[in-house]
C-alpha cells in the first residue's frame, strides 16, 4: 500500500512538472521543428547551440518524451512531437493574438506601424514618399524594415508586410499590390565600352550581375534566359538588389531589374534579349488590424502609392521601359532617387 502511494505521489510529481513546463521553451521546441536543426535554429533565437539543446533537454524530461530524432542530417520530429507540434503552434497563434490586441487597443490615428518590405521596394519607392506621409500623418510612426528576408507577420514579426509570394496562413489579409516587370539593363558606359548583346547566343561575351537571395530564385537566370548553366558569365554576386543596381549603374555588367528603374531616372540602357520576366508584389496583415485606425492608414496609403492606374510601372501588362519615360512624369516629381529595385526572375 506504502509503495502504491509513493508511485501515486511521483506520478502526480511528473504531471506537476510537465504542466509547469516553460512557454519559452516551447517556442523553442517550435523553432527547432522549423528550421530542423539546432544550430540554424539557434542563429535565430541569438542563442548558442549548446544554450537551445540544453533547454530542448529540458523540455523532454519534463514531459517524459523525446521530440526529436537527432543524426547527422539534423532533426527530425519524433511520434510524440509530431503529435505536439499542432497543439504547440495554436497556443503560440493563440498568444500572438493576445500582443496583437494590445498593440492596437487604440483606435487613434497615433502610435508606431511596422512595415516590412524587400529592400528595393523600400528603399527606393516606399521611403522617399514617407517624407510626405509624415507631413500628413505626423502622430504615426512607419517603422520601414527593408531587407530581402521575409518576415512573418502571423508571428508578430511585423504588423504589414509587402513580400513576392502571398502567404497561405488564413489569418492574414493579402492584396495583390503589383507587378514589377524585370528587364535586363546595362550602364550607358558598359554600352559605349562593350555594346550590348542583341542574342541569347552573345551573352557568353558579356558579364551578368546576379542576385542570390532569400525570395529569389537561384536558378532563374539560366531558366529564363534559356541557357543550361551560367558558369562564365556571371561577373558579380551580391545577396542585395541596390547592390546588383550600383553594380550596373558602375558599368560592371548585365543586370536584370524592373522597368520602373529607367523611368525613374537611372542612367541605364534597356537591352533587348527578348525577354523579360515579371514578380508581383503581395500586401499582407493579420486580420485583427482591421479595426486599428493607424493601421488602416498606412494599408490605405500603400494601396495608393502602388496604384497601377497612377503608376502605369506597376501594371500587369508589360511596357517597354523605353515606353515608360514620358507616363512616368507624375511619379518623378519630388523624387530626388535615380535607380529602384534590383529583382530576378522568379
Amino acid at each position: 500500500m506504502q509503495q502504491l502511494l509513493h508511485r501515486g505521489a511521483a506520478m502526480m510529481q511528473h504531471r506537476e512538472e510537465a504542466l509547469d513546463a516553460s512557454w519559452d521553451d516551447l517556442k523553442l521546441f517550435l523553432a527547432c521543428a522549423k528550421y530542423k536543426s539546432f544550430r540554424n535554429a539557434a542563429e535565430e533565437l541569438g542563442l548558442t547551440s549548446t544554450t537551445l539543446m540544453r533547454r530542448v533537454d529540458r523540455l523532454e524530461e519534463r514531459i517524459g518524451c523525446k521530440l526529436f530524432l537527432r543524426d547527422q542530417s539534423g532533426l527530425t520530429l519524433s511520434d510524440e512531437g509530431t503529435a505536439m507540434i499542432a497543439d504547440v503552434a495554436h497556443m503560440e497563434r493563440h498568444a500572438f493574438n493576445i500582443f496583437r490586441r494590445a498593440s492596437r487597443s487604440s483606435n487613434d490615428t497615433s502610435g508606431t506601424v511596422r512595415v516590412a518590405v524587400t529592400e528595393g521596394p523600400g528603399n527606393f519607392w516606399i521611403l522617399p514618399r514617407l517624407i510626405d506621409f509624415q507631413k500628413t500623418y505626423r502622430k504615426i510612426t512607419v517603422d520601414l524594415r527593408c531587407a530581402m528576408e521575409q518576415a512573418d507577420v502571423a508571428r508578430l514579426e511585423s504588423d504589414i508586410a509587402i513580400q513576392l509570394e502571398p502567404p497561405t496562413n488564413p489569418d492574414l489579409i493579402v492584396a495583390k499590390l503589383g507587378r514589377l516587370h524585370i528587364y535586363p539593363f546595362v550602364s550607358k558606359e558598359y554600352e559605349t565600352l562593350y555594346g550590348v548583346p542583341t542574342t541569347l547566343a552573345e551573352l557568353k561575351n558579356h558579364r551578368i550581375i546576379k542576385q542570390s537571395a532569400p525570395q529569389v530564385d537561384d536558378g532563374a537566370y539560366a531558366r529564363v534566359l534559356g541557357l543550361h548553366s551560367l558558369e562564365g558569365i556571371v561577373g558579380i554576386k551580391t545577396n542585395s538588389s541596390v547592390g546588383v543596381l550600383y553594380a550596373v549603374e558602375r558599368g560592371a555588367g548585365i543586370g536584370f531589374l524592373p522597368t520602373v528603374s529607367i523611368a525613374l531616372g537611372a542612367s541605364l540602357v534597356a537591352v533587348d534579349l527578348g525577354v523579360s520576366h515579371h514578380a508581383d508584389l503581395w500586401l499582407t496583415y493579420h486580420r485583427e488590424f482591421r479595426t486599428s485606425e493607424r493601421h488602416k492608414v498606412v494599408v490605405d496609403w500603400l494601396k495608393k502609392i502602388f496604384d497601377a492606374r497612377i503608376y502605369p510601372c506597376f501594371r500587369d501588362a508589360f511596357i517597354h521601359p523605353n515606353a515608360l519615360v514620358p507616363m512616368m512624369t507624375a511619379a518623378r516629381e519630388g523624387f530626388g532617387l535615380a535607380g529602384y529595385v534590383a529583382a530576378t526572375p522568379t
